[in-house]
């Protein structure tokens, strides 16, 4: 998929969708937009709530001005509506028309009334905040017993999912035309509640207008290989992994999930190890020659370097890798032996560091993981798959995706083993590196939800095929279907 295609898959930060609104004026007033907001806000209230006293706070902006809507129309439905105000909106704008078309009773902005309420509407800022939030807006949010938000809780930053000073704890989180990249990203996720996207009737033709560089992680971004009739065990490709001399089960891991995805070959370079991985899964072939022996074979051209091994032994093989031009996907013990000098990985085509990996390498990921995770694969020219609650894949060229089809249950001994093994299988299928880092991930993730609220690392293999099969029948399906009312479970996460 390329940049700018106007999937409904593509994120869009603030300041991207600022751009949208712009050129949408063109094509659909943007009070036309701020009324299809505002229903789609009280629609969703009506399916999701039962009627009780509503309190909709509104702040200066459109997004205020949203507020104003749903609170016309949440009183034409007969709940009981008062609006609160942080400041009032000018006049002669869209927001004031907004709060001038509603008649209903105002009361103060101050948290004596958000307590009152038995439901608060969060509209008093976007997702496009540009400081933090304190004082009377944190009081009085903070002191309502059930919030219903407005694109985003007031104190998110919709551009990175991070909290500016205060955010509260919604029950749902209504948002329009695409989610923003902070939809996606913890801590926010963990305070949206249910995620509604709706269709404001944004056209496609001004999302088209606007290239997106972010993506939600899902089959339809990407497709899988598929088998032809003559397909053989060196089409399917080969995955050859680095094993190490005092953990083994890393690298068995590695291979099982190579083999599980549907590498047509794992070989494993074992060195003076190889009797001690021989006793393993008999469809696993164990090298014991010299490393530079291997390498003159080419159809040999993925290779895992860094479960399993020490530091020693990563200094010793990844040099070698990388002379030979032969794509490397490093992890583990790969990233440890290159704490502090991430130009050491120059070469590689795929990392897939976890969060603690990446600081060591990188530095931690600060206040705008996004643009940090892009930074290193920048830096080293790499595709980078920060694991973690919403997993980041970013390209060298900018590209990110965010996953978060995957479950906390993945975080046990071993799982990063496994999606190493994942990923290369699906490099050395043909994939290009970032396509095949998005769909391993997402692969993984949905093996780990089919395994079960408890699984280990070795469980993981058996419901990769099964995991292949859900995606490659979504690709048939031509992916996520394009709901205009669309509704999210918040998703368990991946650690």
């Amino acid at each position: 998929m390329q940049p700018g295609h106007p999937s409904f898959l593509s994120l869009y930060t603030p300041t991207q969708m600022g751009e949208v609104d712009r050129l949408s004026a063109a094509h659909v007033p943007v009070a036309v937009l701020m009324e299809n907001a505002g229903r789609a806000v009280a629609r969703a209230i009506c399916r999701y709530e039962q009627p009780v006293r509503v309190l909709v706070l509104c702040g200066p902006g459109n997004n205020g001005g949203d507020g104003y809507v749903t609170a016309r129309h949440l009183t034409a439905m007969g709940w009981p509506v008062a609006v609160a105000e942080l400041v009032p909106p000018k006049v002669d704008t869209d927001a004031g028309r907004a709060s001038a078309a509603y008649t209903g009773p105002r009361v103060p902005f101050a948290p004596a009334e958000a307590a009152r309420a038995d439901l608060v509407v969060d509209a008093v800022f976007g997702a496009g905040l540009s400081r933090d939030v304190g004082g009377l807006v944190a009081e009085t949010l903070s002191a309502a017993r059930r919030i219903v938000a407005v694109d985003i809780p007031s104190g998110l930053d919709g551009a990175t999912g991070q909290v500016r000073g205060y955010a509260p704890q919604a029950a749902m989180t209504v948002t329009f035309c695409r989610f923003k990249p902070g939809h996606l990203l913890y801590p926010a996720l963990g305070l949206l509640g249910r995620l509604v996207l709706a269709d404001i009737g944004v056209p496609d033709s001004v999302l088209a207008a606007v290239p997106a560089t972010t993506w939600h992680n899902e089959p339809g971004l990407w497709a899988l290989p598929v088998l032809g009739n003559q397909s053989n065990k060196y089409t399917r490709g080969v995955v050859s992994i680095c094993a190490g001399q005092s953990m083994p089960g890393a690298t068995r891991l590695c291979a099982s999930g190579a083999r599980a995805v549907g590498a047509g070959l794992v070989r494993v370079a074992a060195g003076a190890a190889a009797p001690a991985y021989r006793l393993g899964q008999p469809g696993l072939i164990v090298d014991d020659a010299p490393l530079a022996k291997l390498l003159e074979d080419q159809r040999r051209h993925v290779w895992v370097c860094g479960p399993g091994l020490s530091e020693a032994e990563v200094g010793d093989v990844l040099p070698k890798l990388l002379d030979s031009g032969r794509t490397v996907l490093a992890d583990a013990g790969a990233l440890t032996a290159c704490t502090g000098q991430p130009d050491r990985l120059r070469g590689v085509s795929v990392i897939t560091p976890h969060t603690g990996e990446f600081a060591r390498v990188f530095g931690a990921v600060g206040a705008n993981p996004p643009e940090h995770v892009r930074q290193a694969a920048r830096q080293i020219n790499a595709v980078v798959v920060l694991k973690g609650a919403s997993t980041m894949i970013a390209a060298p060229d900018g590209r990110l995706a965010i996953n978060t089809h995957a479950t906390a249950a993945l975080g046990t001994a071993g799982s990063g083993d496994t999606l190493s093994g994942v990923i290369a299988a699906l490099l050395a299928a043909g994939m290009p590196a970032w396509q095949a880092a998005c769909a391993g991930v997402w692969l993984h993730g949905e093996a780990g939800l089919q395994a079960g609220p408890w699984p280990v690392a070795e469980d993981l293999d058996r419901y990769l095929g099964l995991a292949r099969q859900k995606a490659e029948q979504a690709q048939g399906a031509q992916g996520v279907a394009q709901n205009p009312f669309r509704c999210l479970a918040v998703p368990r996460t991946l650690s």
